[in-house]
C-alpha cells in the first residue's frame, strides 16, 4: 500500500526478478485526494481476499503518510495484520521469498532485507 504508482511498479519489478507473479500479493495504490473511508474499505477488502488464516503483511512507503496511516489504523481491526513502512525492493523480495514462513518471521526477514538492501556504494579501486 503506497502512493501511486510505487506499489504496482515494485510488484511488477519483483515479478520480473522472480520469474512470475507471486501468489497472495496485491498492490494497493493511494491517490492523495481519496477519502480515508474509501482507502480503509479498499484495504479491508484486500486483507479479506489475502488472509488465508496466517495473517497479512502490509508494506507501505512512508511512515506518517496516508498509506501508512491507513494501514496502521487497520491494526486494531485485524489481529493478524502487520505493517512495515519504508518499503524498498529488497524488503519486498525478502518478504516474497520467505512468504511460506510464519508472519512474524516474514516481518523480521523483510525488515532485515530492507535495511541490508540500503548501503552507500563506493568505486572499486
Amino acid at each position: 500500500m503506497t502512493h501511486r504508482p510505487l506499489a504496482g511498479d515494485l510488484l511488477r519489478i519483483a515479478s520480473e526478478i522472480l520469474g512470475g507473479s507471486p501468489p497472495g500479493v496485491e498492490a494497493l495504490e493511494v491517490v492523495n485526494d481519496t477519502p480515508r473511508e474509501t482507502l480503509v474499505a479498499d484495504a479491508l477488502r484486500c486483507i479479506e481476499r489475502l488472509d488465508q488464516g496466517d495473517g497479512v503483511l502490509i508494506l507501505t512507503d512512508l511512515y506518517g503518510a496516508t498509506p501508512a496511516n491507513v494501514a496502521v489504523a487497520l491494526l486494531d481491526r485485524h489481529p493478524r495484520l502487520r505493517v512495515l513502512a519504508g518499503v524498498n525492493l529488497p524488503m519486498l523480495l525478502r518478504a516474497l521469498n520467505y512468504a511460506e514462513l510464519d508472519l512474524d518471521t516474514v516481518v523480521d526477514k523483510a525488515l532485515q532485507g530492507g535495511r541490508d538492501g540500503a548501503c552507500a556504494c563506493q568505486a572499486r579501486q
